[in-house]
């Protein structure tokens, strides 16, 4: 596996090595001595799986307590992933990156605890799994609005028009008066 920097440190791109021939393909999405190696330690307890159609944009969401840190894949259609700094301490809070996942180029985003997450789907429909470093806890969930102006994430929307949101991402918090980690 090439795990890639980002412009935040933290958030790593990782690409498969994918093995193909005329009857498919062979990959390893998650090997724990190879992730530690290049500095991603913590432990999964819990895996995710969405379906989404085309416009959808689920996000910025994440943990006030309990934190949870994601390695986000697609395995159907195509999605620009984002991760957005919440930590204060960092000198990049506030900053985002964004990345294409799909099932076609096979890449990986990993988020660390400590950032929002989301993702707006490009394709007619996505499959979207990913594994957390902690449980899901709703008493905890916070969400930054997707449109912040503080935060200023290029969306690359489809027809520019507007995503489809869930009523809970509708009422996501401004950056500015968002519960955020130390």
């Amino acid at each position: 596996m090439k795990f890639v920097s980002t412009r935040i440190a933290d958030v790593v791109v990782i690409e498969p090595q994918v093995f193909g021939d005329e009857r498919g393909f062979f990959m390893e999405t998650w090997r724990a001595d190879t992730f530690a190696d290049n500095g991603i330690k913590l432990p999964f307890v819990q895996d995710n799986h969405s379906r989404s159609t085309q416009g959808v944009l689920r996000g910025l969401h994440y943990q006030i307590q309990q934190p949870q840190g994601k390695l986000a894949r697609v395995i159907s259609g195509e999605v620009f992933d984002v991760a957005v700094d919440l930590r204060t301490s960092s000198p990049t809070f506030g900053q985002w990156v964004g990345e294409i996942l799909s099932a076609e180029n096979k890449k990986m985003l990993w988020v660390p605890p400590g950032f929002a997450h989301g993702f707006y789907v490009l394709s007619e429909m996505a499959e979207f799994l990913y594994k957390c470093t902690d449980y899901y806890a709703p008493e905890y969930e916070r969400c930054v609005r997707w449109d912040d102006s503080a935060l200023a994430v290029d969306w690359p929307l489809l027809a520019g028009l507007p995503p489809q949101l869930s009523a809970k991402d509708l009422a996501g918090a401004s950056l500015q008066d968002a519960e955020v980690y130390p």
